[in-house]
């Protein structure tokens, strides 16, 4: 298991999880459906959005395993969403809006991988700011289907 720190700027209350080479568009129409804004989470080809309760300063962790999470007590987390990602080049980026900044690369064996993303501290968000933190996890796995494990109230 490996983990990373996520601390950088975004904008536009969202950033990105992508193969290096995506070719999804973040700003198509069926990219940030409302499905996908609830969930907290679009999906194109090789790329996925996080959206955030901030609009600008992101904390949290990205833990690649190689094995599915045992965490199933989402208490501790306000919203928790999972979906896919397929990783062709090798390399996972972790990329600003809407400027696509690489704030973080990780080298991944190519291949389809299963993403969660638990969200807490929501209600912490006053004028833009606060301290939400978003905890990613990774894993090798074929699922591509967007799923909310807990919602947000």
């Amino acid at each position: 298991m490996m983990t990373n720190i996520l601390n950088f700027t975004t904008s536009y209350n969202q950033f990105y999880i992508a193969d290096s080479k995506f070719i999804g568009d973040t700003g198509a129409e069926d990219f940030w459906t409302d499905n996908a804004t609830s969930d907290r989470l679009a999906i194109a080809k090789d790329i996925l959005g996080v959206r955030t309760e901030c609009y600008g300063h992101i904390n949290g962790d990205l833990v690649i395993s190689n094995q599915p999470p045992i965490i199933d007590d989402f208490d501790l987390y306000d919203h928790v969403v999972e979906g896919g990602l397929e990783i062709k080049s090798g390399n996972l980026h972790i990329l600003d809006c809407p400027n696509n900044s690489v704030e973080l690369e990780v080298k991944l064996k190519p291949g389809k991988y299963r993403v969660r993303i638990y969200s807490s501290n929501l209600d912490s968000i006053i004028d833009d700011d606060g301290d939400d933190y978003y905890k990613i996890e990774i894993w090798p796995d074929e699922n591509t289907e967007r799923v909310a494990l807990k919602r947000k109230i």
